[in-house]
């Protein structure tokens, strides 16, 4: 079992023993998703804001066949150091081979909330979630061009959803990754019974933009609001996790049109490039931070460590409730 692999930190296993706040955060930033020495530098500035909000940072991923729940410095460094290919990215199609093939793996959203809901933490910060990709529902990606004939459906969509719906957590990101089909990852984190609520605004974040143009399915105040949703939906067990979506600071933030312009763009480059598969996201990303000149790079670093300082405060006030 998971839990049988699980070697947590002193500082978290102490934590979490003694009832105290602790969120888990995601290593695939560190590993793959920024440059060094970007990528250690939001890393550290997310445990960071973690800390700062009264509760202890998780970082988790994985190493010589074991989850390591809570990275020291050393381990930090390791994974934003490491040769470009030399990490394996560990969701929960790929974990087992992760874990058997040692060395290290980053964990994604999925097998990030495995291994922190088997230590028992109920709190987690990202990014942004994966979702429906556009396309994977058949027809042409929009913005993309071609003959007009619909595309046989791809079926490209995140584990992440599947995770959201199985495993009970309180998820905290920025929304939906801007390159996504928006309202269709809305509709399928409905049928799977996953709450999405936003914190401040009756829209959806957008990710790199304040606001994904989209009405949120519900929304509270701010953090104190959203601590009643969460303790209460975590105490019905029913099973599923809860998405809580706060928006980019309004000082990193891309305005709406720049944001879905670029995105419009990348998407359509994408098609002419034929890219697809696990490579399209990476590639989409890059694209859109040279389509707007670094400024989405600028917005997702500073949404990670957002994110990060909101889920502290969530999960000290799920603690005191």
């Amino acid at each position: 079992m998971i839990v049988d692999l699980l070697d947590l930190s002193l500082e978290v296993s102490a934590a979490l023993a003694e009832g105290r706040p602790v969120v888990a955060l995601e290593s695939t930033l560190i590993s793959h998703g920024l440059p060094y020495p970007q990528n250690l530098e939001v890393a550290r500035a997310s445990e960071a804001a973690v800390r700062a909000a009264g509760a202890v940072p998780a970082t988790v991923a994985i190493h010589a066949g074991r989850v390591l729940v809570g990275l020291d410095r050393a381990a930090l460094d390791a994974l934003a150091t490491a040769p470009a290919g030399s990490v394996r990215k560990a969701a929960r199609p790929s974990l087992a081979v992760a874990l058997a093939a040692g060395g290290w793996a980053a964990t994604t959203v999925s097998a990030t909330m495995i291994a922190a809901h088997a230590a028992g933490i109920r709190v987690f910060a990202t990014g942004g979630i994966g979702g429906v990709h556009r396309g994977a529902l058949g027809g042409q990606p929009k913005g993309a061009t071609g003959s007009g004939v619909a595309a046989r459906p791809t079926f490209d969509i995140s584990s992440d959803l599947e995770e959201l719906g199985r495993t009970p957590m309180a998820v905290v990101c920025a929304g939906p990754k801007a390159i996504l089909d928006v309202p269709a990852t809305l509709e399928y984190l409905e049928t799977r019974g996953v709450p999405v609520v936003a914190i401040g605004q009756g829209d959806l974040p957008g990710f790199f933009a304040r606001s994904a143009g989209v009405p949120a399915p519900a929304s509270a105040p701010d953090i104190a609001g959203a601590v009643s949703i969460v303790s209460t939906h975590l105490g019905l067990g029913l099973g599923a996790g809860i998405l809580v979506c706060v928006p980019v600071p309004e000082t990193d933030a891309l305005p709406g049109d720049v944001a879905r312009q670029a995105v419009e763009q990348a998407v359509a480059d994408a098609a002419a490039a034929q890219v697809a598969g696990p490579a399209l996201t990476p590639w989409l990303l890059a694209r859109i931070a040279v389509l707007t000149d670094g400024a989405s790079v600028r917005a997702n670093t500073a949404l990670i460590v957002n994110d990060a300082r909101a889920a502290g405060e969530l999960a000290v006030g799920l603690a005191s409730a």
